[in-house]
């Protein structure tokens, strides 16, 4: 059992205590908060969770530098101590990670307290553009027209693959390639016995079940990115228009979050989704092998990810796709998050504590991917990531 697995198990044990502890505190307008994270578990939800440990929230005040380093070729952080509070939402692909990074900050920096709601990558974008939080989480840039009119800098995190995961009894090795998803996501293939279906999985015993589409209902950069996968994967099938919310057709179920999806295709006999890795696990969900550029069925995991990852081509604002990539063992539905932040900060003190975290969560906290069914970020990259922390300024 892996630790988001555990946070999972454990969280409607905790759930009504964190809660009540919940309402006793200020909430910012238009932020998300829902219940805390302790150092013994989780409570994890759809819409949204809130990440806190230890010490009480203090102003920041009197946060000192922190300098990142690297010892022998990898990456490994070594700031000052740093105090203050920091407020994030945004993407829930990388909610376990912000909780499990989160408390290991705070109990290495016992003067700050740091909270992260989920709600949506575009929640995030939109918390952060009306300055109510201090970083958003987001699986997908802003678009042009909704880019806040202070400098941004994006810092990408991890990296991780969108699962297409089923309910299917009796089909536990199902293949699929981007045209039979996409036909089947617009609903132009509504049985499980389709000959499409049949011809990616020609030894399957394939029943005649009614298929039932399960996606996300909230603005949602796994949408996007699953969503740009089909539009890139397959450009002759593909004709809704990608993007974090889609006008997908009536007769398709919605949930919130990617643990609202899994929900829902655990629930539903026949049922099929989209939703990233560690959901996935954690809801035991079954999951099909998804055909790359090579032609080749592939399996999700942090290492077909990291695969994907090797040899992109990254701008120097570090707004990059790993998905469709060509690479021979690259799972094809692979894609990326960030910590968006501003480039200046209000202060000083804030400044220093923002670059703390950033430089914990590009290093040292790279370790924590693998259990969390990550994939960490590729060197290249986590070092154009480290190097951009200079830019934030006060």
């Amino acid at each position: 059992m892996n630790k988001r697995t555990k946070r999972l198990a454990i969280g409607g044990l905790v759930a009504m205590t964190l809660l009540a502890a919940a309402c006793g505190s200020d909430d910012k307008a238009d932020s998300t908060t829902a219940a805390p994270t302790t150092a013994a578990g989780a409570a994890t939800t759809a819409a949204a969770a809130t990440t806190t440990a230890g010490g009480a929230a203090t102003t920041a005040g009197s946060a000192s530098t922190a300098a990142p380093t690297t010892k022998g070729g990898s990456a490994s952080s070594t700031p000052e101590k740093v105090k203050g509070t920091l407020q994030g939402s945004g993407s829930t692909f990388q909610l376990a990670y912000q909780q499990e990074a989160i408390d290991a900050f705070q109990k290495a920096n016992s003067g700050t307290t740091i909270t992260y709601g989920g709600g949506g990558s575009g929640k995030g974008r939109t918390d952060l553009a009306s300055k109510t939080v201090d970083f958003a989480g987001s699986d997908a840039a802003y678009a042009d027209a909704d880019k806040p009119a202070d400098p941004i800098l994006y810092f990408p995190i991890l990296m991780g693959p969108i699962t297409v995961p089923y309910n299917l009894d009796g089909v536990d090795d199902l293949q699929l390639s981007a045209d039979t998803i996409a036909k089947i996501f617009q609903r132009q293939i509504t049985k499980w016995d389709d000959p499409a279906i049949v011809a990616d999985n020609p030894d399957a015993k394939l029943p005649s079940t009614d298929i039932v589409v399960a996606h996300r209902s909230d603005g949602s950069g796994t949408t996007q990115n699953f969503t740009t996968w089909l539009s890139k994967a397959a450009p002759s099938t593909w004709t809704l228009a990608p993007g974090s919310t889609v006008e997908w057709p009536a007769d398709t179920q919605a949930g919130n979050g990617n643990a609202g999806v899994a929900q829902i295709v655990k629930d539903t006999k026949g049922a099929i989704g989209y939703v990233d890795l560690s959901d996935a696990k954690a809801s035991g969900l079954k999951y099909a092998n998804v055909k790359n550029q090579a032609g080749k069925y592939i399996e999700p995991t942090a290492e077909s990810a990291s695969a994907a990852g090797d040899g992109i081509e990254v701008p120097d604002n570090l707004v990059f796709s790993a998905l469709n990539s060509s690479a021979p063992e690259a799972y094809p539905i692979t894609y990326q998050s960030w910590v968006i932040v501003y480039e200046k900060q209000p202060d000083a003190a804030k400044a220093a504590l923002v670059k703390a975290y950033l430089s914990y969560l590009l290093q040292d906290g790279q370790d924590m991917l693998g259990d969390l069914d990550y994939a960490p970020l590729p060197d290249s990259i986590q070092q154009k990531a480290v190097a951009q922390l200079d830019k934030i300024t006060s």
